[in-house]
């Protein structure tokens, strides 16, 4: 029996501590509450294959299809092969799927899909359903002993050390109660999502900040695709409340200022083309009208309060109705594509640290994630990477204690030596100090890593984070005491100013990614190339080993 700490309360963290318990001594870590997360805040539903009316291969070509020949097949393969099987799971575990007048689970149909294969729960909170279906189940292992659980406690670096010629994970740091702690393991699962909080428009939450990416790039872990971020085509303009693409599969249009249907003219799937198709043509036709958003419109959709319960509410707090309303909408980053590279058991390049759901590269996504893949692939690989892990860790005995009371953690006490790398020393250091504020920081990110990119615009990033003046980042003293009067104030203040630090860290490696790869390529548009032809032979990926070339 070893120690496991999975790190994130999503569906890809919750299903791989309810996987490992009992069988090792689990630790799960969350920033917030157990089950913030993109997850929870999922409208959109999770694509299966159930039935003699659709084929898995089907639900592989729509994959590849949308992925822009950038996918990996045998990932996708894996993916939509088990896909009809985690949706059973979901629903053993307590998600209850919407049915038809049948009695059926209802199957709806959404963008780049050939056929009608998302299953959702409550209409427009499936992500939801899952999360109280999970939580519920991880509670009960964590009263009966079998699972710790750690809310309100913040990754901010992984410990490794050398292990022949390799490196290897032996735990965490982490941020508890304002102070610094750390936390020892035979392996670490990485499931801390994505980092839509990097960009000025956003549809996740304000806890999306990579902060499981940045730890993995500052510990030498190889990254892949860094470049590919998916922009959701229907935001609500302003807020950013997204709109999921649901609305549009059943029949909900896309005008522009005029009332004037537009979506055809650009693609043969008008309104359910690919994501970024749909989303680089809303934010063109924006820009043709000086800024001013387009719009969904809804109006003739039969039932669509009662089928899109959440959205309506969601309008309705900024006064608007989508069965009266044309909903003004706008592009918004949504999902990174790109991740941590992993194989498909979710091993990275360094050895026990296992990386699932938006945080991890499979290749499966390729350059643009076909919808309602996203939940899919944070159920089928975290179940390979359970397997992993038991194969890994069957013999270990779990030896290391970790240095984290029940209550409050510790104050790492081991200082690293001069020059050292403080993620593998484990010493009371944490990232340094971003030069930028983070509206500056998610200003410039929109301007120069948004929907549309020029290599002037990459470069005039890269020189902003790179003049931008940077302090070490030691604790000191003062920042160490303890003083329950002050401690979560502290701590607000710690884990805004290591967000930043991740959220600019990643910002430079998308960066030089973005520049990598002149050509465009699904979710990636660079305007200053010409488009990639479509015999072009499947285009390799970008890795931190590439990135030298982009400087």
């Amino acid at each position: 029996m070893g120690q496991v700490i999975v790190i994130g309360s999503g569906i890809a963290g919750l299903t791989a501590a309810l996987r490992l318990a009992g069988r090792h001594e689990v630790t799960l870590v969350t920033k917030g509450a157990l089950g913030e997360s993109n997850t929870e805040w999922a409208q959109g539903g999770i694509a299966g294959v159930i039935g003699t009316e659709d084929t898995a291969a089907a639900h592989v070509a729509d994959t590849l299809t949308a992925g822009a020949g950038h996918c990996d097949e045998s990932a996708v393969r894996v993916l939509c092969e088990a896909g009809g099987a985690a949706v059973v799971d979901l629903a053993e575990a307590g998600v209850e799927f919407d049915t038809d007048r049948t009695g059926a689970w209802a199957r709806g149909m959404e963008g780049a899909h050939s056929h009608p294969r998302i299953f959702h729960s409550g209409g427009d909170a499936t992500g939801r359903a899952i999360i109280v279906a999970l939580t519920g189940r991880l509670r009960a292992e964590a009263t009966a002993g079998r699972v710790r659980v750690l809310e309100q406690t913040m990754l901010v670096d992984l410990v490794t050390e050398e292990h022949g010629t390799s490196i290897r994970v032996t735990g965490i740091t982490v941020l508890r109660g304002g102070r610094l702690g750390r936390l020892s393991a035979d392996a670490v699962v990485l499931a801390t999502g994505g980092a839509g909080q990097l960009f000025a428009h956003t549809t996740n939450p304000a806890a999306a900040t990579g902060d499981g990416l940045a730890a993995a790039l500052r510990a030498g872990a190889r990254v892949r695709d860094l470049e590919f971020f998916q922009f959701h085509p229907t935001a609500l303009a302003g807020p950013g409340f997204l709109i999921s693409e649901a609305v549009r599969g059943a029949g909900a249009l896309l005008v522009d200022e005029q009332g004037r249907r537009f979506m055809r003219e650009v693609d043969v799937r008008a309104e359910l083309a690919p994501r970024d198709v749909v989303a680089l043509a809303l934010h063109r036709r924006s820009a043709a009208q000086d800024g001013r958003p387009c719009f969904l419109d809804a109006t003739q959709v039969p039932e669509v309060a009662a089928r899109f319960p959440s959205i309506t509410r969601g309008l309705a707090a900024h006064g608007l109705d989508p069965e009266q309303d044309l909903i003004p909408v706008t592009p918004a980053a949504h999902y990174f594509m790109g991740g941590i590279a992993t194989d498909l058991e979710g091993r990275t390049s360094i050895g026990r640290l296992f990386a699932v759901g938006e945080v991890a590269c499979t290749g499966v996504h390729g350059a643009n994630r076909l919808a309602s893949n996203s939940l899919l692939e944070g159920a089928v690989f975290v179940e390979r990477a359970a397997r992993a892990i038991e194969a890994e860790l069957g013999d270990v005995a779990g030896q290391h204690r970790a240095n984290l009371g029940s209550a409050s953690a510790r104050a790492v006490h081991t200082p690293g030596r001069a020059g050292t790398d403080p993620a593998r020393t484990g010493d009371r250091r944490l990232p340094r100090r971003a030069g930028l504020t983070r509206a500056e920081l998610r200003e410039l990110t929109w301007a120069h890593l948004g929907v549309e990119r020029h290599a002037a615009g990459l470069r005039l990033l890269l020189s902003r984070l790179g003049e931008a003046p940077v302090t070490a980042g030691h604790l000191s003293g003062a920042d160490m005491r303890h003083d329950s009067a002050t401690d979560m104030m502290r701590h607000d203040s710690l884990v805004d100013r290591v967000e930043t630090s991740n959220l600019a860290l990643i910002a430079a490696h998308m960066a030089r990614h973005a520049l990598a790869r002149p050509l465009s390529l699904g979710a990636h548009t660079r305007t200053d190339t010409p488009p990639a032809s479509a015999l072009a032979p499947r285009a390799t990926s970008t890795d931190l080993l590439e990135e030298t070339t982009a400087c």
